[in-house]
Order: structure tokens, then sequence, then C-alpha cells
């Protein structure tokens, strides 16, 4: 499992034991794999929960007190994780785990019969993406050649962890598309028969809330550089609807500033609408058309336009740069790329990562979903997208140092102004000299 699924799977572990046992109850809980503990084998998952005890007897009490939380999340995680065959609860020592006390709770084996098989994921994920793909002849051709692959024995008798991680490698081989993806976890698997489920709820928007403060909603920094140079490191590109004070809020500590730096290296994209949001603190009220989406499902083209509205200050007539790495994508592009078209940012890094499909994804069974993206974007000036190719900077260099090379830009541009105070200039002078000497 990559390094940032294994973290995204155990922000979803941390959030289920929460709502368990309580935040009082447990503290955190980690996932670790072959490798990060001897008791691991090869395609085995192990989860490791600290809970509210300091000995063994505290911990003795703990599980009386719990046990039933403790017997659903074995089966829960027996049917939506069954790698992870290992589940430990444990005490928080400092130092040495090992002589911890423990509660040891493996699976026994006896939901494997309500798991769907390596071959069954397959087939599953390839009607999916016949379905759904936003380009369905290149579909067809990647089913086929996977679909031979299956015939000759290639994906059987894999771990869930393997499977997923070979069945993703060899789609985006032939597709090129680095959103699609087969993961594990996967929410309620196929529909069986019976009852008719209840609605959908609508989304618990303070809950979301509550999640997306974590970490800020992808705002990493906030920081006025010396020289009166405005810096963003932003993470992730958050719905505005949860975001929107967070970002207003952002945009009016850098308002003052002579230029901009947004720092995209580490952004790993979000929503299309996160992207308007923080696009419209850059332009003004008059209409800018930022991006465009193509539903393949629909035939329907959505439009987004810079608001007319935003609360705080516009950041308007000074320059604007965004640093880039081959991890920016996603969302992430999208910002960069539309900044970049419309002339109101200068892109400085590396070529970013190329993925311009909006993805949804499909639940398989209990354990694994499919990413697969549904439609595409069409940039309004280009008339295409940073797909396959990534956003190519206007400066190109490597990611440790896009952020040098963009202050001293933005420092030369601070000495060539007028009715700049003296002080910010004497901040400006030796700022640069500290980068160029």
């Amino acid at each position: 499992m990559e390094r940032a699924e294994q973290a995204m799977v155990e922000r979803a572990i941390n959030h289920e034991m929460q709502e368990r046992f309580g935040a009082g109850a447990v503290q955190r809980a980690v996932l670790l794999q072959h490798g990060d503990d001897p008791a691991i084998e090869p395609g085995q998952l192990l989860v490791r929960v600290f809970v509210e005890a300091s000995d063994e007897p505290g911990l003795t009490a703990w599980q009386s007190a719990h046990q039933g939380g403790i017997d659903a999340i074995r089966r829960e995680l027996s049917l939506r994780l069954p790698a992870a065959r290992l589940l430990e609860f444990t005490v928080d020592s400092p130092g040495d785990q090992s002589g911890a006390p423990r509660i040891s709770v493996p699976d026994d084996g006896s939901l494997a019969a309500e798991q769907l098989s390596g071959r069954e994921i397959v087939t599953r994920a390839l009607e999916l993406l016949r379905a759904n793909y936003v380009f369905p002849e290149q579909a067809g051709q990647a089913a086929t050649a996977i679909e031979a692959r299956l015939a000759a024995g290639e994906y059987d008798d894999l771990d869930e962890i393997t499977l997923t991680e070979r069945l993703t490698g060899d789609l985006q081989e032939i597709t090129g598309d680095r959103h699609l993806r087969v993961v594990l976890g996967g929410g309620p698997g196929p529909r069986r028969e019976g009852p008719r489920p209840e609605p959908e709820k609508p989304p618990d928007r303070e809950k979301m809330r509550r999640i997306g403060r974590m970490d800020n909603f992808g705002i990493r920094r906030v920081e006025r550089l010396d020289g009166n140079i405005g810096y963003i490191d932003l993470r992730r590109m958050a719905m505005a609807a949860n975001a929107g004070p967070a970002i207003t809020a952002a945009m009016e500590l850098v308002a003052g500033t002579y230029a901009l730096i947004i720092d995209m290296c580490q952004n790993g994209g979000g929503t299309p609408d996160g992207v308007v949001f923080w696009c419209s603190y850059l332009f003004d009220e008059r209409p800018t058309h930022l991006n465009d989406i193509f539903h393949a499902d629909t035939g329907e083209t959505r439009q987004f336009w810079a608001l007319p509205y935003v609360p705080g200050t516009r950041y308007l007539d000074r320059p604007v740069y965004v640093l880039t790495s081959h991890r920016t994508f996603s969302g992430g592009e999208d910002l960069c790329y539309t900044l970049q078209a419309l002339g109101r940012a200068q892109v400085v890094g590396e070529t970013t990562g190329g993925g311009a499909h909006p993805t949804r994804g499909f639940p398989i069974s209990a354990a694994v979903h499919i990413g697969i993206p549904f439609a595409r974007s069409v940039n309004p000036v280009t008339g295409t997208n940073w797909q396959g190719t990534g956003v190519v900077p206007d400066v190109a260099v490597p990611e440790a140092r896009a952020r040098d090379v963009a202050y001293a830009r933005a420092l030369e541009q601070v000495l060539a102004m007028d009715d700049v105070p003296p002080p910010i200039l004497d901040e400006a002078r030796e700022a640069l000299a500290a980068l160029t000497g």
C-alpha cells in the first residue's frame, strides 16, 4: 500500500474509532503494514489502537467496558478492510512499545464467505469502468486488455493490497490516466437483494467542517515574508461551503502585501468550487470565465466563473506566483492552469502530475472501490486541459528552488516600485541579498 493511501485509510479508521468509542476513550489509531512491525506478514495490515489507559489493569478494565465496540470494529474491519488481519488495543507508553500491554483481536476468518474473490473484484471493476469512464472507447480497450491478463491468471491468489495496487498500475499504464485507481475502502459494496435502503441523508455540513478544520482546510501556512511578500502554503482545494471563512481569513492576512506566492507543491487536488473560490479573490467583480467541465454521462457542460462577490478583500493588480511540483495534481493543477491561461499568475517549479478528469468513487465490495473519471475539463482560453501533459511552468526549476526563485522575482519587483516605505525597502534588499549572495 502506498504511503499516501495508507494515510488516507488511517484517517478514516481514526474517524470510525472516535465515532464508535468516543474521543474520551480512544487516543488515536495507526495503520501499519509489512515492514512496520515484525508481526505483520506480506499482504497484511495491523490496526493498532491507543486507548485511554496507562497500565495492564487499566487496559483490562477498558476492554470490559468496551467489548461490544471491539467486536463491532473487528467485524467492520473484516468486511471493509480484509487485509487488516491484525487488530490491537494498547496503551501509549513512551519509548519502545514492544513491552506495552495489549489486547489482540485477530480476524478469525468467519466472514470470508462475505468477501469477493480477486477475480470477482477485477470483473466488477471492469463492468464499472465500461459503464462510467469519460472515454467509452478507451474504457473498452482497457477492459479487454485487463480481461486477457485475468484469463492468464495474473490476478489470482493476491491479497487485497497487492491486487488493488497491481490492477491500478495496469489500468494507469494502459490509459495513462492517474485518476483511475482501484483502492482499499469501498463502503456499502454492491447492493444485495432485500429491503430497499433508506434514502441517503444530506451531508452533515457542520460535521464536515469539524473534520476539515483538522488540517485547516488544506491551508498549511499563511505568512508575510520580508519585503512585504505574501506566502500561502495550500495543500488541498477544500469545498468552499466548508472552507469559505478560512480561505477569506487567509486572503485577508495577505491583502496588504506587494506580491503573493501560492505554494501548490504538495497540493493533491480537491473540489472545483474550491478552485473557483480561491481564484475569485484574484480577479475583480467583472465576469471571468475560469473553466468548463464536460460530463460524458449526460453530455452537459458546466461552466465555472469567478464570483461577482467575495467576503473580504480581493487581491488585484499585484503579481502572483504559483509554485508547482510533480506532486501537484487534479484540483491543484486546475488552479495553476487556470491562472496561467488567464495571465493572472506566473507558474514556477516543475511540471505537474497531469490529472484533469473529475473522478467519482464506485464501490466494488465492502473492501474495495474504484475511482473512475466521468468528466473532463475544458479551459475556455486554451480549449484543452492538462491531462497527461501536466501544467508546464513558465519558469522551470526544481521544486527545492521554486520558492526562492519566485521570492527573488517578487523582491525585485518591490525594489522597482515607487513609494515603498524605507523599512520595507531595507527588508527587501537584505532578503534578496540573502537569496542571491
